[in-house]
């Protein structure tokens, strides 16, 4: 059954930091702040007026964990594609909107879960404000006030000289302020820039201002590799502090592959319960058997299941029983053969060639004992 202990005895996992109490709102229906876990959000690379393309990248998107899903509305055919979207997405979906105000309206009416709002570049937002609040409050929609450092108030830029933490945090409470005025506080906030270091600065010094949920996220991040390296880092240095009620990684990348990071990086400060996790040394000079090898052919299998499991790919005889022995399952491996371990218990020793199915076969059984469902391999 799910929450099945394998292994050694485990405890609850330990977390760096208590998470930040903040307001609770919610996105259709999932719940943002408050003691909510952190979700995970992306964003279609689709126009959004094609609704098919938009339905089977959100589908895909749901099925890689995807918890929330924003859609860019620049044009009215976009907005008038959002009530089929809004209604057929399996996941709650937030309209991105820029530049005209009148998309705010759209869709809030086409029954969209929530709506994101960049104050920066919308025409004369802030006259509108009143009635989008009252829209808003009427429809029971949140507003996610999205202040972004390449398309910040030209006031604030003139005042600060450019997008500082101080300019993103004074340009995002500035616009709560004027929502608070109308007795709307269903609101969520993001400052996000392309500099983990500015952006882990804003999120701090916003955090120390107010109490709304905040929504993590390194803009322009950049292609696979350095996007995620740059947003684990600055999610990890916030989240480690209890700062981040939820995220979107942006990748120069499929969307799918934003969800595969975030949901890592939560797994990884056991802000999320852990999936399948592949243990593996990074190989060396006392390695008898081709790890690298091993490792991508099991994580490779392996993808997809949904189980808590931990699986040790070892390479000698230094760590590697130990390793091995604190996993689900693992193999210590050494002189062209492998240990296999099964709940801390050596059950049998392979060949090396046949270590990578006998790791997948015994993966598959434990899962299959936790009742949950198995890839095709």
């Amino acid at each position: 059954m799910k929450g099945t202990v394998l292994g050694m005895p485990q405890v609850p996992p330990a977390r760096l930091a208590a998470r930040r109490r903040t307001r609770q709102v919610r996105v259709g229906g999932v719940p943002v702040g408050g003691d909510a876990p952190v979700s995970v959000q992306s964003m279609t690379t689709t126009p959004t007026a094609d609704v098919n393309a938009t339905l089977q990248q959100i589908a895909e998107l749901t099925a890689a964990g995807c918890q929330i899903v924003r859609v860019a509305v620049p044009s009215q055919d976009d907005a008038d594609a959002l009530p089929a979207i809004a209604r057929r997405s399996r996941i709650p979906v937030i309209a991105d909107i820029h530049f005209q105000p009148k998309y705010v309206f759209a869709a809030i009416d086409a029954g969209c879960a929530a709506v994101r709002v960049n104050p920066g570049n919308i025409k004369r937002f802030d006259d509108r404000v009143g009635e989008i609040a009252r829209a808003a409050e009427d429809a029971g929609v949140p507003i996610r006030i999205g202040v972004n450092a390449g398309s910040l108030d030209k006031r604030l830029l003139e005042k600060y000289g450019k997008a500082t933490p101080e300019a993103l945090v004074e340009s995002a409470l500035w616009e709560c302020s004027l929502f608070e005025e109308h007795g709307f506080r269903d609101l969520k906030i993001s400052v996000k820039h392309h500099d983990p270091v500015v952006m882990v600065s804003a999120y701090r010094l916003l955090s120390r201002r107010c109490d709304y949920p905040l929504h993590l996220g390194v803009t322009e991040a950049g292609p696979r590799f350095q996007g995620t390296i740059k947003s684990a880092t600055a999610f990890g240095a916030l989240l480690a502090e209890g700062i981040g009620d939820t995220i979107r990684v942006s990748l120069s990348a499929p969307p799918v592959e934003e969800v595969k990071v975030g949901l890592q990086i939560l797994e990884s400060l056991n802000l999320r319960e852990r999936g399948l996790e592949i243990v593996s040394c990074p190989s060396c000079g006392r390695a008898q058997v081709d790890v690298y090898k091993m490792a991508e052919e099991v994580s490779a299998a392996l993808e997809g299941m949904d189980v808590p499991l931990r699986v040790a790919v070892m390479g000698c005889v230094v760590n590697g029983p130990g390793e091995a022995r604190e996993a689900d399952l693992g193999v210590a491996s050494g002189n062209g053969k492998g240990q296999i371990f099964v709940r801390g218990r050596v059950v049998r020793t392979v060949p090396e060639s046949r270590i990578p199915e006998t790791l997948i076969d015994e993966a598959l059984k434990l899962a299959e004992e936790m009742g949950h469902a198995v890839p095709e391999v």
